[in-house]
This record gives C-alpha cells, sequence and structure tokens, in this order.
C-alpha cells in the first residue's frame, strides 16, 4: 500500500499536488559503479535515483521530473565516449538514452557539458526526448538577453494536466528556464571564445521571466546550475542561486553545481536562506547532491486561482540512494532500476574494456599517502608529464628558452573522501583506469608565464595547507582541515622548504592574511636563489591557469592553451617512456625545527610504504575513530 504525501491526501476539490523531482550533477553516472576503482559501489548512479523517482511517481496524483545539468562529463564513461568512440550525427549518448529511458520533463546544461566542445555537446543532447534550456549563453549576443540568439532554448513552457482533490482534471501551464555559471567562458575558453558568450545569470533571469509569465506560465521554475551563495548579487555570480531565488515571478529553483544537499544544515547560517522550511527567500529549493547520490523533491500544493494557480504550500526534501553507517560502512536504500541498467549496458562493458587497458608500466608502486608531508610519486608522474608536452609546445615559441616548471596537487589524498581515498598503483602495468586514479578531472593543459615573486606567492599559497607550527611544541596537528589538498600545488624544477614557524600569507579561500610572511625559503633554480625579477613557465592545467583556488601568478598570466587533457597528456608520456620512474625528486622539504614533533593521518595502507619515506623521520602512532593511520613527524 502507497502512503500518500499529505498535499495528495487532503487537496481540497480546487487543490492539486504537484511533485517537482530533481536530478543534477550525474556526471555519467548511470551505473553504480566506481570505474576508477573499478568496482560496484552504492553511492552513486542513476539507476538507483531512478527507483526513487519510480516510487514518487506511484505516490503522488501529479509529478514532474526536471534535470540541472552536468551530465555529460564527469567518470571514464564520459570520457571514453568523447575521445575513443566519438559522436557522429545520429549516435546515442548513454547517459542520454538513460535519461530518456527514466522520462525526464526538462534539463538544463551544467558548466561541464562544455567540456568536450560544442559539437560534441550539440550531437549528445540531440538524442534527448525531452527539452533542454539555457537562457545564459548566446551564440550571438543582442543588446539584452531577450534579444539573444541562444545555444539551447531559453526556456520553455510545458502544458501539463493536473487532478485536483476531486479527482477532476484541470491544464497547468509549467514554465522552465535554465542557467549556468557564466564561468565557463574562461574555464572551457578554447571551446566558447569567439563561438558563444555567456551572460550573468540574474541579470538573464530578470529579462526573460516576466516573458514566460506574460505568455501564460501558471508555474516558472529555475533550473539553476548554480549553487547557493552570498544573497547580495553581483555581476557575473558562480553561486547565484539565492538573488536568484528573489526575481518576482519565479516559484521554484532547482539548485546544484556544488555537489552539497539542500536542505541540509551545510546552509545553516545563509542569509536568505531557511534549511528547515527548504527554502530561500520563501521559495522552496533543492539541490540533489551528485552523482545520483540524491534525488531532490519540492512539493506544491496548488490552488485554482481563477483560470490559473497559486502556490498554497510547499515543502523540500533531498533522498539518498544510500546511508553512511557509524562504522563508515554504506547501506544501500533502494535498488537498480533494470531498464535504466540495461539501457547503458553496452557502453558500461566498453568503459569497463576502455579502463583496464594497459598503457605501459611502472618500475615502482605510485601512491598519495604521504603526498601532504613529502615530495610524491604519484605527484611527481603528473609533473613530469606536463613539464614534457609544454616543453614541446615552447619549441619554436618566443618563449623558448624559458625555465619550464610544473605545478600538480594530490587529488586523491584522503580528508572528506576517508581513509580509503588515496592512489595506489601497484609496480607493473598502467592501465587508463590508473592514470584517471592519478588525475581525476578532464582539465586540460596550460601554461603560464611568472616572475620569480609571483612563483614564491603561488607557493605561499599553497603552502597554506599547513597549521602555523611552534617551535619545540609537541604533536601539534599539522594539516589544516579547511584547506582542500587540490590546492597544494607543488612546484617541479625548483627545490625549496616550508617554514611551519610562520603564519600562512593566505587564508584557505586564498585572500591575503598575512602580507609580510615567508613560509617558502632558499627557493632555488638550477642551483641558484630565485629573484623576483626572473620569469619562468610553469605547466598546469586550465582551473589553475584561469584563476582557480585565487594563486598568485594565474588569471590573466595564460600564454598556452593546450588541445589535450592533462589526462591524455599522462597516458602519452607512459606509452612513450614505456616504463616510468615514478621516484619524487625530493625538491621541497619541511624547514628543520629542532625538538618539535607533528601528527598527520593517511590512509592504513601507507604503513607499507614508510620504509620509502627516508627524506622523513616518521613514527607510528596508531588509528583515528575515522579510521586513519596517525604518523608522528620530528620536524
Amino acid at each position: 500500500m502507497i502512503a500518500l504525501h499529505p498535499y495528495s491526501a487532503n487537496a481540497a476539490p480546487n487543490q492539486a499536488h504537484l511533485r517537482i523531482m530533481e536530478t543534477t550533477d550525474l556526471h555519467v553516472h548511470v551505473y553504480p559503479y566506481d570505474y576508477y576503482a573499478d568496482k560496484p559501489v552504492d553511492t552513486v548512479g542513476l539507476s538507483r535515483t531512478a527507483s526513487i523517482i519510480r516510487g514518487i511517481r506511484a505516490e503522488a496524483t501529479n509529478a514532474m521530473l526536471l534535470d540541472n545539468g552536468d551530465f555529460l562529463q564527469g567518470n571514464p564513461m564520459g570520457d571514453y565516449i568523447a575521445y575513443e568512440r566519438g559522436m557522429k550525427e545520429g549516435d546515442a549518448h548513454p547517459v542520454i538514452t538513460a535519461m530518456n529511458t527514466v522520462g525526464f520533463d526538462a534539463g538544463t546544461i551544467g558548466n561541464h557539458e562544455f567540456n568536450y566542445g560544442l559539437d560534441f555537446l550539440m550531437k549528445s543532447t540531440a538524442g534527448a526526448e525531452f527539452p533542454i534550456v539555457l537562457a545564459n549563453v548566446a551564440t550571438e549576443a543582442g543588446a539584452d538577453p531577450r534579444a539573444d540568439k541562444t545555444l539551447f532554448k531559453p526556456y520553455v513552457i510545458l502544458d501539463r494536466v493536473l487532478t485536483d482533490g476531486a479527482g477532476n482534471s484541470h491544464p497547468i501551464r509549467v514554465g522552465v528556464i535554465g542557467f549556468t555559471p557564466p564561468q565557463v567562458m574562461n574555464w572551457d575558453r578554447k571551446h566558447l571564445e569567439g563561438n558563444v558568450q555567456a551572460r550573468d545569470i540574474v541579470e538573464t533571469a530578470r529579462a526573460w521571466v516576466p516573458q514566460i509569465v506574460e505568455e501564460g506560465a501558471d508555474l516558472v521554475i529555475a533550473l539553476s546550475h548554480s549553487g547557493i551563495g552570498a544573497a547580495d548579487h553581483a555581476d557575473g555570480m558562480e553561486n547565484a542561486s539565492v538573488p536568484l531565488a528573489g526575481i518576482d515571478g519565479i516559484d521554484a529553483v532547482m539548485t546544484g553545481h556544488s555537489h552539497l544537499v539542500f536542505p541540509s544544515p551545510t546552509y545553516a547560517d545563509y542569509a536568505g536562506v531557511d534549511t528547515g522550511a527548504g527554502t530561500i527567500h520563501g521559495k522552496p529549493a533543492v539541490m540533489g547532491g551528485f552523482w545520483g547520490s540524491h534525488m531532490g523533491l519540492i512539493d506544491l500544493l496548488l490552488e485554482r486561482d481563477g483560470a490559473g494557480w497559486r502556490v498554497v504550500s510547499t515543502s523540500s526534501e533531498a533522498r539518498p540512494i544510500a546511508q553512511r553507517n557509524e562504522d563508515r560502512s554504506v547501506t544501500a536504500l533502494v535498488e537498480d532500476d533494470p531498464a535504466v541498467l540495461a539501457s547503458a549496458a553496452q557502453a558500461h562493458e566498453e568503459t569497463l574494456a576502455y579502463v583496464r587497458r594497459a598503457v605501459g608500466k611502472t618500475s615502482a608502486p605510485l601512491y598519495s599517502y604521504f603526498a601532504l608531508v613529502a615530495d610524491d610519486p604519484s605527484v611527481q608522474i603528473v609533473s613530469n608529464a606536463q613539464q614534457w608536452y609544454i616543453a614541446q609546445m615552447m619549441k619554436g615559441t618566443e618563449y623558448e628558452g624559458l625555465p619550464i616548471l610544473s605545478a600538480a596537487a594530490p587529488f586523491k589524498a584522503g580528508g572528506r573522501g576517508g581513509p580509503e581515498y588515496y592512489t595506489d598503483v601497484p609496480a607493473g602495468d598502467v592501465a587508463i583506469k590508473n592514470v584517471a586514479d592519478l588525475y581525476l578531472y578532464p582539465n586540460t593543459v596550460r601554461a603560464v608565464k611568472v616572475t620569480g615573486a609571483q612563483l614564491r606567492g603561488w607557493l605561499e599559497r599553497s603552502a597554506g595547507m599547513f597549521n602555523r607550527i611552534a617551535p619545540g611544541s609537541q604533536d601539534a596537528v599539522l594539516l589544516n582541515p579547511d584547506f582542500p589538498s587540490y590546492n597544494f600545488d607543488v612546484i617541479d624544477g625548483v627545490s625549496y622548504r616550508i617554514d611551519l614557524s610562520q603564519p600562512s600569507r593566505f587564508t584557505s579561500s586564498g585572500e591575503l592574511a598575512a602580507p609580510e610572511a615567508q613560509r617558502i625559503v632558499d627557493l632555488r633554480h638550477d642551483g641558484a636563489p630565485v629573484t623576483d625579477e626572473m620569469e619562468f613557465i610553469i605547466a598546469t592545467n586550465n582551473y589553475r591557469a584561469s584563476g582557480g583556488g585565487s594563486f598568485p601568478g594565474t588569471g590573466d598570466t595564460v600564454i598556452f592553451e593546450g588541445p589535450d587533457t592533462n589526462r591524455d597528456v599522462i597516458v602519452r608520456y607512459i606509452v612513450e617512456q614505456g616504463t616510468i620512474n615514478p621516484s619524487a625528486d625530493d625538491n621541497w622539504r619541511f624547514a628543520p625545527m629542532p625538538g618539535t614533533t607533528v601528527l598527520f593521518e593517511t590512509g592504513p595502507a601507507a604503513r607499507g610504504y614508510v620504509e620509502d619515506m627516508q627524506a622523513l623521520d616518521l613514527e607510528d602512532a596508531g588509528d583515528t575513530p575515522e579510521g586513519f593511520a596517525r604518523f608522528r613527524i620530528a620536524l
């Protein structure tokens, strides 16, 4: 027996209950499978989310399903289709086929839809059996948003039929408009520059929403592939969902992009946001996690108002597909939808073959257990490959002859990912799944030109990874938990030490906090001190080069934008080398602090590699309640 929602059970003859479901940030996760680890998991997959969707449809008299973007890229299946199989006219993309199987009413475009280029995007979405809308990206920009020639339809009005509390049917017109962060113009400049323009989300909404209402929409739903951020509008906001919700005429906001959940305590202190009511500026809102982890749900009790409808009451929730238990195990809450699995079965098998293919060998293991406390083999290989590639690209240019450095960070280094979230590739064959494990994101290679002063600032920003340590103190916690490992750039091609007795020059989010602080000491290139006026090329990725993470020396210093992803470059490097030697070159260390010890946490499997860590004075200090291994380092 199905338990009806109170809105459905209590709707009066002139009232109707409408349930609006959201998926967001699917990132090609159709199957409940971790292709990097090459094993099934219970925490991801549209095949699981689809079971919740099916249940909601069974509970509800009236229901709609919307997708909030970032569905086309984000795991090896997406890369396989884009780089290996390709998309010809008329081809079906497996994630679109799966979405058609689930049955969406409409969707929008996230920023990652642009990662593979506009041609791939348009061919992939051509097979969607539901309208895709996007209001703030135009192929031709007019004097104002309503004069734009948009890449997709800016909005759609869906004509649907609602059944009211007495069982009578009535028409309703639901307007759906979509938005993506305007930062796509920086993040995917190589694909978009000269081809499209992106407008501010709020400015665009102010122009289009009145038109949707004028055309007779009873409800307007904003598909905001944009996070929940500041309440005050600023031009070009990346996370604009709060001011967007404040626009007259918008009745509900589907959010995403941030890979978080709303309603949840995460947003308890945000201006304009009521996590208890699940509203933003009084409008119902939801964010359904990522990779299919949750299904967002907004319930509306509507009442006939003349010939139209008005919202009487609302509720919001995000329903998970799995739960984490106190012992860190995971319990699946739903089964797979067999039809969704079947829709992508061939692409799944082809992806498995793709990720298991050997591309070369490594003479020693590649692991990231000590990547935050010592020069590291998993980061070293990425750095070597980037340096190798940019050296080729600089030949014959005006920059040939400048020293080429390389910046790389550990992506899998525990933290919120847990005690198993580390790279660990044994010696022997290296497959594509291993390369994806070394480099999680499909970033593209870029090069920037910096001064010695900017180089030092870049490293100072990176050194915010560490708490300040008082000389002579015992067992202070080394790592700053608010600092993400992907912002801990190690720069190869120079040598340096990090003085932990100094304060961090920057906050975790990149604001200047202590301008005179100097954690980076003894910075040298080819054995000579680096001066402020020296010039260097740094090989990095599009995210960092375009200003991601707020590092000195980035944002406006790009001199080369590669057509290749960092992963592709790593694969090519391994193929050319045949057998790679991943030994770290120990180009950075902590400055000595006699009589001082610190504690840091890593994965338990790190104990198998302690003997490799000759640069560190390590002592095993047991395990944490969360399952991490704790080590003591004598500085």
